[in-house]
């Protein structure tokens, strides 16, 4: 798919179809839309310059469209955010926070495991494209481990798509295994002399390696755990009504694809 001058647009017009299906399934006032814009340069890669070192550059044709993608979210009335400095999952997890403190459950629709961490009882973790949704219990059915373990659970075996070391010879059965015992990574470390006992192959040598490598361990952690307290100026996420003009405007940027979007997104705005 290309626009009138020949770029490719099919990432940007699939982001405005799912986000479109999603509008539609979800029929909610409140909706929120997070960009990415501190790949490269969040506060993380302070604390550790290779955190992320590992992804490719998003090549110039597929950059093009993220303005595009963003138009389209704002045009169809939703709120969306970004911060150069903190990355998506941090702004979300702020989000959760303050709509949380008003007795809002909070739905994050992502595929992300990190995220799973900002679930408290009553939310839900919804993985739209592959239709699976998961409270807490859902949450510890699928990784092992309680949302509040994720970052501790990232802690220890890593995540090699971030680029997050973790602690070697560790997988993720191994680390649900010993934080079920030990509920968070303080309480493995003040255990290493007990973790022989476990019911884990291996056990024998856990706390040698989780010594040698506690300091992994705690970096990992810190950079597996979101960021709660982002200053957000108008956190207001109440759905408008999407803009005739301005959809328009996107969709003959992306070469006329998706006319039809618009009018589905309307009709979804009349029924919630």
């Amino acid at each position: 798919m290309t626009d009138h001058e020949g770029f490719p647009v099919n990432a940007a017009y699939g982001f405005a179809r799912f986000l479109t299906e999603l509008t539609e399934h979800a029929r909610c006032r409140n909706m929120a839309v997070v960009f990415d814009e501190s790949l490269s340069q969040s506060f993380r890669n302070e604390i550790y310059t290779p955190y992320k070192a590992n992804r490719e550059p998003a090549p110039e044709n597929l950059k093009r469209q993220f303005s595009l993608c963003r138009r389209f979210a704002e045009a169809a009335g939703l709120a969306c955010f970004s911060h150069p400095r903190y990355e998506a999952d941090d702004v979300i997890a702020t989000l959760a926070r303050l709509h949380r403190a008003a007795d809002q459950p909070v739905t994050i629709v992502t595929g992300d495991k990190d995220l799973a961490q900002v679930l408290s009882k009553g939310d839900v973790w919804w993985d739209f494209s592959r239709k699976l949704e998961h409270d807490t219990d859902g949450v510890k059915e699928k990784f092992g481990v309680y949302p509040n373990q994720i970052a501790d659970y990232l802690g220890l075996v890593g995540d090699a798509v971030d680029n997050i070391p973790g602690v070697p010879g560790i997988g993720p059965k191994k680390a649900a295994g010993i934080l079920s015992e030990y509920s968070n990574l303080d309480s493995v470390y003040e255990n290493l002399h007990r973790l022989l006992d476990l019911p884990i192959r291996g056990a024998k040598t856990l706390g040698a390696t989780l010594a040698e490598n506690k300091e992994i361990a705690y970096l990992s952690r810190q950079l597996a755990t979101v960021e709660y307290e982002i200053d957000i100026a108008d956190p207001d996420i109440t759905r408008s009504a999407p803009e005739h003009r301005a959809l328009e405007e996107v969709i003959d940027l992306m070469g006329g694809r998706g006319r039809g979007l618009a009018d589905r997104l309307r009709h979804s705005y009349t029924q919630i």
